[in-house]
């Protein structure tokens, strides 16, 4: 199981992630301009390094997170995440024109909760990954 997700990891390095994590890196530095918009720019930072190597790791709600994230969400939406979104459904359509693709295609579109809503999510590794129906 490991060495397929090293082998999807490698594809998809090549075919889209390098391109999605360049736009999130693009994203943070814009970010990290201003003083105020620094937190948003580190969140772009780590999703960035989501998308450079999905396969092997999900995102999950961190524990604790109230309001702010709430707020930090909303103005992330309006100022960087829809744009990502768009290069998360156009890369998956690119991506799901071919066989080999399709589970490139997934982890696009799986990418795209975490690009509308950084805050209050964390990027886990998926044997780390808190079952929901487990108390």
């Amino acid at each position: 199981m490991a060495l397929l997700r090293f082998i999807l990891n490698i594809i998809w390095l090549v075919v889209a992630g390098l391109w999605l994590a360049l736009g999130y890196a693009l994203a943070g530095l814009i970010c990290c301009v201003l003083i105020v918009t620094i937190p948003f720019g580190v969140a772009s930072f780590r999703m960035a390094n989501y998308a450079l190597w999905p396969f092997g790791r999900t995102v999950t709600k961190r524990s604790g997170a109230g309001g702010g994230s709430t707020l930090g969400n909303v103005i992330w939406l309006i100022v960087a995440g829809w744009w990502l979104v768009l290069g998360h459904i156009g890369t998956a359509i690119g991506l799901a024109v071919t066989i080999i693709g399709i589970p490139m295609a997934w982890a696009s579109l799986k990418m795209i909760p975490v690009a509308l809503a950084p805050f209050g999510n964390e990027i886990v590794a998926s044997e780390q990954a808190r079952d929901p129906w487990k108390f």
